[in-house]
């Protein structure tokens, strides 16, 4: 170790000289030798360090004592980013009181309404008596081993508190008052594009436009989707898709739409209607609560760690206290298979047992309940008419074992009810329902039938096999669904025989089969369809395997299909080869395809994508085919290409070959309007947040690629999850150094539909540089010595060799402050001259300054 001098200056970590400091910590003496002189009490966080390490200290070091209680926030009410153990619960607003010691820092300060927030059981708080009225007091004097720490820099209040003093809650569990409503705002997402095309001796141009607008105003959202189209044919026609106005109901968990809309065909078959309905809304339950996932009990003998694993992978781990325990927040696994729950007590010994998990359809946790409720008219685009309709549906999960559910639906000439059971067992997960149907009709017997539906799922664990009969369905006669009863009644009212053919039974398999590391999968899928009225069925089977070897990507498929009009089944097999054509980030990926046809065609299709740009904003495809056998051969070459602006995405294709030439483009992108401006972006989805970062324009969003802030400072970020928490990030790279971003991370949650403002708070105070500071004797400036401009601000701290990074200039050239004691008495004049502004953001600028006593 190298010798250190007797020098021991007291710090904590927290601003960015400490930072340095830290480098050079230590606790030596002078010569080597252990340094016995007593020195006085400091507290654990204070470190000592030593200045021999620091470059071009020979004008000394600065008094740095004020950095030994850190960056401590003064006394007062602040808004800060509520995190408790380590998981985010929104904004809060924290009160930082003065403790008993005058020089120490300001501490946090716990209300009856904050504990509660950071879900504290207050039955379980013997201390909870002293806060009634402004009762207001530290964390760890309220709870044994909790702590709060509030980052002055961030704005940010770290609490931990045991899991013994907490409320129980979901993971992922967003309380309500904090879910964000948004900003009153209308938004418009569209989508356009023109065709053309010349085949033989025709020739055609096709347009669309796709409009999907709403408004909102507080929890309230007003819907409209439409499209306009145009060909020779049929001209300009504008088709309504739907319209309608709709709101959560935080307190049931459920959406309300008022309008257009569609049913969920979780019991009936979904449909559209003109009316009124009310439902759960699985996505305002935690993600935990979402799906099926059993709900796992025990009992532990001691403090004992409980570990959840399902095929190796574990799930879930938590510790808890003697006696019995229960875990019902487990994250839905797919197709599922038998989970182990090991349970290592205090003494090291370990107990294993396990239970089946397989989602069967419509299965729901333990407890659980979801319903809608639906009032209105039939809607279909094809018949006319005002048929009423009353639709209710109901789902309850009984235990890890059973979940019950059942419905109706009543329109006018039609009635249906439906019961039926989900089951998880040892051997898989099964449902079963039947629904009863009656259709009164007036210029034929009326008719009425039973569906039965059976469903099973099973991973088999030994072979990793994903198994499952997604439906079988079997239907009487006289059975009639609500959209085939819909259209028989329009007919037998028109005074038409009504013979349209109805289903009788349907088969849908699926396997998918992991094979050992290296081997790859093998898929297999398939359906068959029979009905009463006409011979014969119609089945479509498809099977195929997938691997890699090294950077080349291989599959084989086959399908196989009856075409019922000819009573001949289709057979073709493809092969496919993808493979990467370079290194590079940008490096173009070829995909070739060669597939074959049973009734002797022969396709082979070759096609290179790639991305340009440090966003991959512009990306292009080539394809060339060849097609021969059957009725003649041919060859085609085309190519499209895309570019993500910040503000549009536009599209453009071509191809030709010697059938036919055909050529496109098509724009795609949303807008926002709120009462602070405009912002473009080009995708928009359902639920988005308009980020506002004044000075920062073409800094990157990590939320999606090529999102960047556009001259005007907006941003839209898209695609939210609503009711759930979102982490909006800006990237502060390549912004000019005289912006500076307050905070680079946000978190919301905004409820469905919402547009929620995300203001990044920025300061452009002035040009920034770097200046080498001297002394009038040529030594540096001392090594932490902290400079002020004229309004006595703090504008940066020197650093090693008098380097010191300042901040804020407004002027071009002027004088600053630098002082390196408490006392004031060691300080010098700054002298700087950084010239004429330039291109800043491109060269930092480095100055020499003279400092002067």
């Amino acid at each position: 170790m190298l010798p250190l001098p007797p020098r021991h200056v007291p710090f904590r970590l927290c601003p960015l000289p400490a930072v340095l400091l830290a480098l050079f910590a230590s606790g030596a003496g002078a010569a080597g030798q252990p340094d016995t002189s007593p020195l006085p009490a400091r507290s654990p966080q204070d470190v000592e360090f030593s200045d021999t390490f620091l470059q071009g200290t020979a004008g000394g070091v600065a008094d740095l004592s004020r950095f030994s209680k850190g960056n401590p926030a003064l006394p007062g009410h602040y808004r800060a980013e509520l995190y408790v153990n380590e998981i985010w619960l929104g904004r809060a607003d924290v009160e930082l009181r003065q403790s008993g010691d005058p020089a120490a820092p300001a501490v946090p300060c716990f209300d009856r309404s904050l504990l509660e927030r950071i879900g504290v059981d207050l039955a379980r708080l013997p201390a909870a008596a002293s806060l009634d009225g402004d009762g207001c007091q530290p964390l760890p004097a309220l709870i044994a081993d909790a702590t709060a720490s509030f980052d002055n820099g961030e704005q940010r209040l770290d609490v931990s508190v045991p899991q013994a003093a907490m409320v129980r809650r979901a993971r992922g569990y967003v309380s309500p008052e904090n879910w964000d409503d948004g900003v009153p705002a209308a938004r418009l997402q569209y989508n356009a594009n023109i065709y053309h095309s010349d085949a033989s001796s025709l020739s055609t141009t096709q347009a669309y436009v796709g409009l999907n607008a709403g408004i909102n105003v507080g929890p309230w959202r007003f819907s409209h989707q439409g499209s306009l189209n145009r060909d020779e044919r049929q001209g300009t026609r504008y088709q309504s898709v739907l319209t309608n106005l709709q709101r959560a109901i935080a307190p049931w968990k459920s959406q309300l739409v008022i309008g257009d809309a569609f049913t969920d065909g979780a019991l009936f078959d979904s449909i559209g209607f003109r009316g009124v309905r009310l439902a759960s809304d699985d996505r305002m339950y935690p993600e935990s609560l979402r799906g099926y996932a059993p709900i796992v009990r025990g009992i532990a003998r001691s403090n004992a760690r409980v570990q959840i694993r399902q095929q190796g992978n574990i799930l879930y781990e938590t510790t808890v206290a003697p006696g019995p325990f229960e875990i019902d927040d487990l994250y839905p696994t797919g197709y599922g298979g038998d989970i182990e729950i090991v349970v290592t007590e205090a003494d090291g010994s370990v107990h294993v047992s396990t239970m089946p998990y397989a989602a069967a359809v419509n299965a729901l946790r333990a407890g659980q309940s979801r319903y809608s409720v639906t009032a209105g008219k039939y809607r279909n685009t094809v018949l006319q008419g005002s048929t009423l309709l009353l639709q209710g549906t109901y789902l309850h999960g009984f235990t890890n074992m059973v979940t019950g559910y059942g419905g109706f639906v009543a329109a006018q000439g039609y009635g249906a009810i439906v019961a039926g059971v989900a089951l998880n067992t040892d051997l898989g997960a099964f449902g079963a329902d039947i629904t009863h149907a009656s259709t009164r009709l007036q210029g034929q017997p009326d008719r009425s039938g039973q569906s039965v539906r059976l469903s099973y799922s099973k991973l088999v664990a030994p072979t990793n096999t994903n198994f499952s009969v997604a439906a079988y369905r079997y239907s009487s006669r006289g059975y009639l669904g609500l959209a085939d009863a819909m259209s028989w009644l329009a007919l037998d009212e028109a005074g038409r025989l009504p013979s349209l053919p109805t289903a009788r039974g349907k088969l849908q398999l699926s396997i998918n089969q992991a094979l050992p590391p290296g081997y790859g999968n093998f898929y297999l899928t398939g359906s068959v369809q029979s009905y009463w009225q006409g011979s014969g069925t119609v089945s479509q089977f498809q099977a195929g395997y997938n691997n890699a070897y090294r950077a080349i990507a291989y599959g084989v498929s086959a399908s196989r299909q009856l075409n019922v009009a000819t009573g001949k089944w289709d057979t073709r097999v493809m092969l496919t080869v993808g493979l990467p054509l370079g290194k590079s980030a940008h490096a173009p990926y070829s995909l070739t395809s060669v597939e074959r046809g049973s009734d002797g065609t022969f396709t082979a299709q070759e096609t290179v994508t790639g991305t340009l740009g440090s966003d991959n904003a512009f990306s292009y495809a080539l394809n060339a085919g060849h097609t021969g056998g059957g009725s003649g051969s041919s060859n085609s070459i085309g190519g499209s290409v895309a570019y993500v602006s910040p503000f549009a995405t536009m599209t453009a294709s071509a191809s030709r070959s010697s059938a036919y030439t055909q050529t496109g483009a098509g724009i795609s992108g949303g807008i926002v309007a709120y009462a602070d401006g405009v912002a473009f972006s080009p995708s928009l989805g359902d639920t988005v947040a308009v980020v506002e970062a004044k000075d920062a324009a073409g800094a990157r969003l990590a939320n999606g690629a090529g999102l960047r802030v556009d001259p005007w400072g907006h941003a839209v970020v898209s695609n939210l999850v609503p009711f759930a928490r979102n982490e909006i990030e800006i990237d502060p790279q390549g912004l000019p150094l005289e912006v500076a971003l307050k905070s680079t991370q946000q978190r919301i949650a905004p409820t469905a539909g919402a547009v929620v403002r995300v203001r990044f708070e920025t300061e452009n105070p002035g040009r920034a540089a770097i200046l080498r500071t001297r002394l009038p004797d040529g030594a540096p400036v001392p090594f932490g010595a902290e400079v002020f401009n004229a309004d006595g601000k703090p504008v940066g701290t020197v650093a090693q060799a008098g380097r010191v990074l300042v901040r804020g200039l407004a002027e071009d050239a002027g004088t600053l402050t630098a002082r390196w004691s408490q006392a004031g008495g060691d300080a010098c004049t700054l002298h700087y001259d950084l010239g004429k502004p330039g291109n800043e953001a491109a060269a930092m600028l480095v100055r020499d300054a003279l400092c002067t006593r």
